[in-house]
């Protein structure tokens, strides 16, 4: 089904309901993934340029990968180790909530578990167009208990007075976070094929004390990680651990991304490679074993002080994620594919940008200078196009988009583009393969 542009977040779904929903018990289907910046986002700014949405993605980026690493977020917190998406995240998605149903936009993100949504009363909340939810309204609805399996993966769990379970969600700097109960109720998506899917029992955070980097056109997170409450452990039975997603590149501002579970999330052919899914303690985060990459014929091993081993003495050592724009490399790993790219590149570097430090001047046509750029992960070799690893800036120059980070690394979206990604967290592999994502 074709998306239109979403002027406004209140739609009305109810007319899909004339159609045969799909069932979580059905065998798979797909969802939307409106970036932020497309025609099909109410974000859209026509007049904003490419570069301009470039540059605020680099800075989101920055803020979530400061967020992320934060070592407050593991030592400080006994709950839900879920980032919170500052300002809408990259990706959105459509859902409705409640019996019956108010519809909203939700950021998207591969590094939370929880789904959350702003609800009344509220206490504090961040200022959003769309209308709260408002649980007595929704038959639906209901709190969950503090022996509910859900509200004992939280450790330790939070129960208030009469022992309703709560949850407690914070950034690594601690200046945004969603605190209210754990809840119950029906969830519908809109499926790509026009239909609706329904969960009618999911377990979600119905915020009521939300404060933080927010923007008024996004009403809550749909968590994507790997904790027990995300998405994809919830209806992991019926979906067999499978999802996937294709990103377009960021140029195609009137065409989709999307994600697909179940017998949909399929990567398959010749061209698939394979490599080993890892989770770490609080398994929020998906991370692969990078050993090396390559520029042109010139190999450099991976090596960092945070390549920390799992308890079967495997390691897995950056995350892949959805969220941020750009891939973040330790500094010192780093500025050694710095130091090759500037050997092999017959041009003079110009001034660095805000977030990325290897810039040229456009003109000077630097995708065709880039050498082949390859991440070996255990097993596969991820090779990137210049679609993947250049960036051209508003102010004439075209960038490296792999940056230098914190002691740990990052995977970001640009490089997955036109890239189909498939995990399954059954066999705890991740699959891809080269796509046109525009026609997958």
């Amino acid at each position: 089904m074709e998306l239109i542009p979403c002027l406004l977040l209140c739609f009305m779904i109810s007319l899909s309901f004339l159609t045969s929903p799909i069932r979580p018990r059905s065998s798979g289907f797909s969802i939307n993934l409106i970036h932020r910046d497309s025609q099909l986002s109410p974000y859209y700014n026509a007049s904003s340029t490419h570069y301009d949405n470039i540059r605020n993605s680099l800075l989101r980026s920055m803020i979530r990968s400061s967020d992320i690493f934060t070592p407050t977020l593991a030592s400080r917190l006994p709950t839900i180790r879920s980032p919170l998406t500052p300002e809408g995240g990259e990706y959105l998605m459509k859902i409705s909530v409640g019996t019956p149903p108010l519809d909203f936009l939700v950021a998207v993100d591969t590094g939370s578990d929880l789904t959350w949504v702003q609800c009344k009363p509220c206490t504090e909340c961040s200022k959003q167009r769309a209308p709260l939810f408002h649980p007595k309204k929704s038959s639906t609805y209901r709190k969950q208990p503090c022996q509910s399996k859900a509200c004992q993966t939280l450790q330790p769990p939070l129960c208030d007075h009469k022992n309703f379970c709560k949850y407690e969600v914070f950034n690594g700097d601690h200046l945004s976070h969603s605190i209210g109960d754990l809840s119950l109720d029906s969830f519908v998506f809109e499926s790509t094929s026009g239909k609706p899917v329904i969960l009618p029992k999911f377990s979600f955070g119905c915020g009521h004390l939300n404060r933080g980097r927010f923007n008024d056109l996004t009403n809550g997170v749909v968590g994507l990680g790997n904790g027990d409450l995300s998405i994809f452990n919830q209806v992991s039975d019926t979906i067999k651990g499978k999802f996937s997603y294709c990103m377009v590149p960021l140029k195609l501002r009137n065409v989709s991304s999307k994600i697909s579970l179940g017998k949909d999330a399929l990567v398959s052919g010749s061209r698939v490679q394979k490599t080993p899914l890892y989770t770490k303690d609080q398994d929020t985060f998906y991370y692969l074993n990078l050993e090396s990459v390559s520029i042109g014929d010139t190999n450099l091993k991976f090596e960092t002080k945070a390549n920390a081993n799992n308890a079967d003495g495997s390691t897995g050592n950056i995350i892949v994620d959805t969220a941020s724009i750009a891939t973040y490399l330790p500094r010192q790993f780093y500025q050694k594919i710095e130091d090759e790219l500037k050997r092999i590149i017959p041009l003079t570097p110009v001034e660095r940008e805000e977030v990325l430090r290897l810039c040229y001047k456009i003109e000077e046509n630097v995708e065709e200078k880039v050498p082949r750029i390859t991440f070996h992960f255990t097993g596969a070799d991820w090779e990137l196009d210049a679609l993947n690893t250049v960036l051209k800036m508003h102010n004439g120059k075209s960038c490296l988009s792999i940056a230098p980070g914190a002691s740990k690394a990052i995977f970001g979206n640009l490089q997955q583009m036109n890239f189909l990604v498939g995990y399954n967290l059954n066999d705890k592999t991740l699959s891809f393969k080269k796509t046109n994502c525009t026609k997958y």
